[in-house]
């Protein structure tokens, strides 16, 4: 490593190369590669994210330096094997983040947002035809999004080339069919669990569409739905236990009563 003060990104970047370095890296960082190092990204960015919901803004701070130290260590993977290096990646992003926004860095005016996502998406259009590979419009949406955001992004993306409905009202019904046609499967006498998992599919995609066209972010509102429920279930075994009874051995009567009176505090605040 460089003996000179160096710039934080300099000395980041310094420690990376170190801990790959054939004869004094570390084990662990010396056996991995671009695949198996997926999961720990992953896991950074929900990090982030938890970190940014609880409002923790040291924790938030930590965080976004585990999730960068993933951004070097692929830049050092990647220039390991001759394909880019982190100023690569960051020359990229400037020259990308410069062409995506014309009336910032240049002379070019829109006229409100629905003009500034039209030439946004435009240049997303133009990425995708000079990569050459995909030409779907549904190319470049990532395989490993969370299944709720990558259904709205494809729908969203549909929706932009007039693959939509104009009104809420078949949509509505759209969630009513699909959960028929659920019901349907479970009713059956041999149900099969594959088409009940095909249907539920179908089902969750089209609340999603339902989420959508109430401008209602699903990964959002069902992140906020789990959270809710987690408060309120925390408090029914709080008071289960305050009883003097264990959780397993409640009636479900008893737990619904304790449920309800945990609603019943939340609407008297």
């Amino acid at each position: 490593m460089s003996e000179h003060k160096s710039a934080p990104i300099e000395q980041l970047i310094d420690i990376m190369a170190t801990l790959r370095d054939p004869q004094k890296g570390c084990p662990w960082d010396l056996k991995q590669d671009f695949s198996s190092i997926i999961p720990h990204t992953i896991e950074e960015a929900y990090e982030v994210a938890d970190a940014i919901e609880q409002k923790n803004w040291s924790d938030v701070r930590e965080e976004l330096g585990d999730l960068l130290f993933q951004i070097i260590f692929y830049s050092q993977l990647g220039k390991e094997q001759g394909l880019f290096d982190f100023n690569d990646v960051v020359a990229g992003l400037n020259e990308k983040l410069t062409r995506r926004h014309p009336h910032v860095f240049s002379d070019a005016e829109f006229a409100d947002d629905e003009e500034i996502n039209t030439n946004w998406e435009a240049e997303k259009v133009k990425e995708r035809d000079a990569k050459g590979h995909d030409e779907s419009v549904l190319a470049d949406i990532p395989l490993a999004l969370p299944a709720l955001s990558r259904a709205d992004k494809i729908q969203k993306r549909c929706s932009k080339h007039g693959f939509d409905w104009d009104t809420i009202a078949p949509v509505v019904n759209k969630v009513k069919e699909e959960l028929d046609e659920v019901m349907d499967e479970v009713i059956q006498i041999s149900p099969n669990q594959a088409n009940i998992e095909e249907e539920m599919g179908d089902l969750l995609f089209s609340v999603v569409n339902l989420s959508r066209h109430l401008k209602v972010k699903p990964e959002r509102a069902l992140q906020c739905a789990n959270k809710k429920f987690e408060n309120r279930f925390r408090q029914v075994e709080k008071s289960v236990l305050e009883k003097g009874m264990r959780l397993d051995s409640c009636s479900l009567e008893v737990l619904d009563k304790e449920w309800e009176k945990v609603k019943q505090a939340e609407r008297n605040k």
